[in-house]
């Protein structure tokens, strides 16, 4: 366990030591801000039954923030390690490839989660300005946070089997913004497409993201995209580490 945790620190500060990183928070912060601006505009002093996190889920930026940042956040994981020629150099120190995959991910997690703390600032803000208690209600905040792991969990993943693919950043960040925009092409298309008994429809229903996110932004825990996002990020984790432990047949 302790090579596992110097492993995640040492990617950790890889992104809070270059610009890199700053850049990704700026521009997670300012979609944010934009949404909430957006929001506000909209409602325009009209009370609503909705909570607020529901509010800004029904936006687009909630998908935009998380279909771009998570490509960039991955694209450096593996693919910066085997330019530079430091991944051999990592491999071959006393740590197992479960354990180099695992802290990559570990640390790509938590700086995902660090982006999404100003959300919770903005709900402060209209708190405070509204004098609502009920807007920064405990119950909905946690579900909303909830999904929004569960979600990230799984686009992180894709992203760091994308890194693992290459040794080239920028395909790898292409690489990973097409799996995970074909991801949502996919629950936009089962969002389209009406309720069937067929098979195809019952399996195009477990990617109806938006349903299932919108459930967990009004405190209604949907335990399919948890067993989904739970279960696919598993496998492209397990995709991950077959392909590190692939260097050995070559």
């Amino acid at each position: 366990m302790q090579a596992y945790w110097t492993l995640v620190r040492r990617e950790l500060s890889a992104y809070f030591f270059s610009m890199t990183g700053y850049v990704i928070i700026a521009a997670a912060m300012f979609l944010l801000g934009l949404s909430f601006v957006d929001l506000l505009k909209q409602l325009r002093h009209q009370p609503t039954p909705m909570p607020v996190t529901e509010l800004f889920y029904m936006t687009w930026f909630f998908w935009l923030i998380l279909v771009l940042t998570t490509p960039v956040i991955t694209m450096r994981l593996f693919a910066l390690e085997k330019f530079s020629g430091t991944f051999e150099t990592l491999m071959t120190t006393p740590v197992s490839d479960r354990q180099v995959v695992l802290a990559k991910f570990s640390a790509a997690m938590t700086f995902y989660v660090l982006l999404w703390l100003p959300l919770l600032g903005c709900v402060l803000v209209v708190r405070f300005y509204t004098n609502e208690p009920a807007v920064l209600d405990a119950g909905i905040m946690g579900s909303t946070f909830v999904g929004i792991l569960l979600l990230g969990g799984l686009f992180i993943s894709l992203g760091c089997c994308a890194s693992a693919l290459t040794r080239s950043q920028v395909t790898a960040a292409m690489v990973s913004l097409l799996l995970s925009a074909s991801l949502f092409l996919l629950a936009v298309l089962a969002d389209q497409l009406p309720a069937q008994a067929t098979w195809q429809s019952q399996a195009l229903s477990c990617f109806a993201l938006f349903d299932q996110m919108h459930d967990y932004a009004r405190a209604v825990v949907d335990t399919r995209l948890a067993l989904f996002c739970v279960t696919a990020t598993l496998f492209f984790l397990f995709l991950t580490l077959r392909i590190v432990e692939s260097r050995r047949w070559k």
